[in-house]
């Protein structure tokens, strides 16, 4: 992710701070060192204690993405990083894991470690820490007292049942809304469980929805609004990679593309554009592939230079290549953890052709409908007999 740095590395998982995060810190040195706003004193300390507050907090969101984070090791899934966002933590698997025991066991390690946390801090600072230092206070109002060690606990103990609970929820894409999708696909097909535990989620963020706007809690309004989101976009995700894992690379590059050769010059791209409806063009060199020029390299050319340049100055070399034997859905999703758009697909050794994120995109609708009238077809069939 942009923007994101490198603060340390556990069991080969990179633990990343967005930049962005610093708006959090900003968040606690402001509620605690100025407790009662703008217009009353500011405390030094008070500060200090606010962002050392924020970043314990959010050593317990790490914990708890570690604890997604092992277990879907213990499965052979790759996690290639944890980030931290002013909104919470991700951790950015390299695939999802296929059997949905898996799934459930990763998805509830997560607040469990939570759970483990609170028990902790519960034990470790006593039952007056655990319930009468809140003094009906919630995780984010501020105290009219000094900063003590008895508050932090009871903040720190307050925000991990809190995490927990929330992660809970059974909607996408907290952890519950994945338990909840886990636990319905040992007894169903992972998309019919992926579209009844997202209509669930659904729900649930309606009602919140609903709740938010009737009580004037317009931050819940915002988390429903996310949430709804959510869920809508992990069942398209779903529905894409249903379609898609039936599909090869092999099935989708053009295998009647206009090529390029390094001597050519960008007028000769113009007049492809123009004069076709392709977008890419792969550069060859006889039966070797070189690189690709794209229709955005073009029009930035045309936009600083005045001489016709040759198509080796333009092109990008450095492409990623895929074989046409993978998954559509796998080079899908590869594609998307590498920022690249187009990838060029190889047979062994041998260079087939080009296949663009709207390549992909085109044979999804396709695909999708001629599955649907299939299906509507073996319908009309049965209902005939």
């Amino acid at each position: 992710m942009k923007w994101s740095y490198s603060i340390a590395r556990i069991s080969g998982i990179d633990i990343k701070v967005h930049a962005t995060f610093a708006l959090i810190l900003a968040y606690g040195a402001f509620r605690w060192g100025f407790p009662k706003g703008f217009e009353g004193e500011s405390s030094l300390p008070g500060a200090i204690f606010g962002m050392g507050l924020m970043i314990l907090l959010f050593t317990c969101v790490v914990l708890h993405e570690l604890g997604h984070s092992l277990v879907a090791q213990k499965f052979g899934l790759t996690v290639r990083e944890i980030v931290l966002l002013p909104i919470g933590g991700v951790a950015r698997l390299e695939k999802n894991p296929e059997k949905p025991l898996h799934e459930l066991l990763i998805a509830a390690a997560g607040p469990l470690v939570n759970v483990a946390i609170a028990v902790l801090l519960f034990f470790a600072g006593g039952l007056a820490v655990s319930f009468g230092a809140l003094e009906g206070r919630t995780l984010f109002q501020t105290t009219d007292g000094p900063p003590t060690l008895t508050t932090l606990w009871a903040w720190l103990f307050t925000a991990n049942v809190a995490l927990a609970l929330f992660n809970l929820i059974p909607a996408f894409p907290m952890d519950g809304g994945r338990i909840l999708r886990a636990a319905l696909a040992l007894k169903m097909g992972f998309s019919r469980a992926t579209r009844i535990a997202t209509g669930v989620g659904q729900a649930i963020a309606f009602a919140f929805g609903l709740f938010g706007v009737l009580s004037g809690n317009i931050l819940l309004v915002v988390v429903a609004f996310f949430v709804f989101m959510g869920a809508g976009q992990e069942r398209a995700e779903e529905q894409a990679r249903a379609v898609l894992t039936t599909l090869r690379v092999g099935d989708a590059y053009n295998r009647h593309a206009l090529t390029l050769s390094p001597g050519d010059h960008v007028s000769k791209v113009v007049d492809y554009i123009l004069t076709s409806y392709q977008p890419d063009f792969a550069v060859m060199q006889g039966n070797g592939f070189l690189g690709v020029v794209t229709r955005d390299d073009v029009l930035k050319t045309l936009a600083t230079e005045v001489t016709d340049l040759y198509v080796a100055g333009i092109m990008r070399r450095d492409v990623l290549t895929v074989q046409a034997s993978q998954g559509l859905d796998d080079v899908r999703r590869l594609m998307g953890e590498k920022g690249e758009r187009i990838v060029a697909v190889n047979s062994g050794e041998q260079f087939l052709g080009l296949v663009s994120a709207e390549d992909i995109g085109e044979a999804l609708v396709v695909s999708s409908f001629v599955q649907l009238r299939d299906r509507r077809r073996a319908t009309a069939e049965a209902e005939a007999d």
